[in-house]
């Protein structure tokens, strides 16, 4: 009863506004001049906020709309990490674990990261550069596997294999993707030993900080290589004098090397392959993780120092526009 009463006073109907009644009494040239000085605006600050490397709230840049992670470098490249489920002992071979903390290692350097425990469908390879491989065994594919990697790859796609990533049953088959490839099953390891790195190209930039260091890890020496084009070494290791190395101690057996090939009627790919990677705690190792760094950013196709020397832009403090100062 009260709106209607007060409704009645004021000559308004009810369910009626006020702006709705009131005359427009602005030229129609004045308001094509508004139009387009709105227009110009709104140009303006979409500018300004795809120019800020901050991933802004609300900003529809993911799946279904959803705003990029903050600080997402939404022009990096494109990284999927292919993990597996934890095995061996406490420290070893921990593969969930790397899914973790190199999705955040990669982000933090510039990269746009995925990645899962299981291989890449075709629909996640679309627009992937690199495919990171941390997972035991992980030749061993099915058919729609060898599909989707064997299209990824023809299209100039780029691999990183680490430890026990190229063991399967087919050596020869995922030795024509990264270059080598052990065959499931064999004794064909060290074990836990010393393993001394003698870096064979020191003119390489993807070794620009690895020297002849040791590490506690193991190490593979019966490989399946490819021979048409053959791998390029970056670092070999002696093989220690370990139980399960039988009468192979002492050979001189690469550990980390490139491979650059073409699939025919496709583009020039590129694979970059660490061996090591038995002791997880060998990922830290400021050397080792600078040469991975370098590693999967030649593979990606990418300036080799992408990752390693990438800054991400200020963060805007509370209360600072995009692209503005603080006040």
């Amino acid at each position: 009863m009260t709106s209607r009463r007060n409704s009645t006073k004021t000559g308004i109907q009810p369910g009626l506004s006020t702006t709705a009644c009131r005359p427009d009494h602005k030229s129609p040239k004045a308001r094509i001049l508004r139009s387009v000085f709105v227009a110009l605006f709104l140009l303006l600050l979409a500018g300004t906020i795809e120019r800020d490397g901050w991933a802004q709230p609300g900003r529809a840049a993911g799946p279904q709309g959803a705003p990029p992670p903050q600080g997402q470098n939404r022009n990096g490249m494109h990284i999927y990490i292919w993990a597996g489920l934890k095995s061996h002992s406490e420290g070893q071979h921990d593969y969930p674990q790397f899914l973790a903390d190199w999705s955040k290692i990669l982000t933090e350097r510039g990269a746009v990261v995925d990645g899962a425990l299981h291989s890449p469908s075709s629909a996640d390879l679309e627009h992937t550069d690199v495919v990171v491989i941390y997972k035991g065994d992980a030749a061993y594919l099915s058919d729609s596997d060898k599909t989707a990697l064997e299209a990824f790859v023809k299209r100039g796609g780029g691999l990183v294999s680490l430890h026990d990533s190229l063991c399967g049953p087919d050596p020869a088959y995922f030795a024509g993707l990264v270059g080598g490839a052990k065959k499931h099953g064999e004794v064909n390891y060290t074990l836990d030993a010393p393993i001394h790195y003698a870096v064979v190209d020191k003119s390489d930039p993807i070794m620009k900080d690895m020297s002849d260091i040791t590490i506690s890890d193991e190490a593979f020496f019966t490989l399946t290589w490819a021979k048409d084009p053959a791998v390029h070494v970056l670092a070999t290791a002696e093989i220690p004098p370990t139980r399960s190395a039988g009468d192979h101690k002492g050979e001189v057996v690469p550990q980390m090397w490139t491979y650059e090939h073409t699939v025919p009627g496709g583009q020039p790919a590129r694979a970059f392959v660490w061996m090591q990677g038995h002791t997880y705690a060998n990922f830290a190792n400021s050397q080792i993780q600078r040469t991975l760094l370098r590693g999967i950013a030649w593979a990606g196709k990418k300036p080799v120092d992408e990752l390693v020397n990438y800054v991400a832009p200020p963060r805007p403090g509370r209360g600072t526009p995009p692209g503005g100062k603080a006040k």
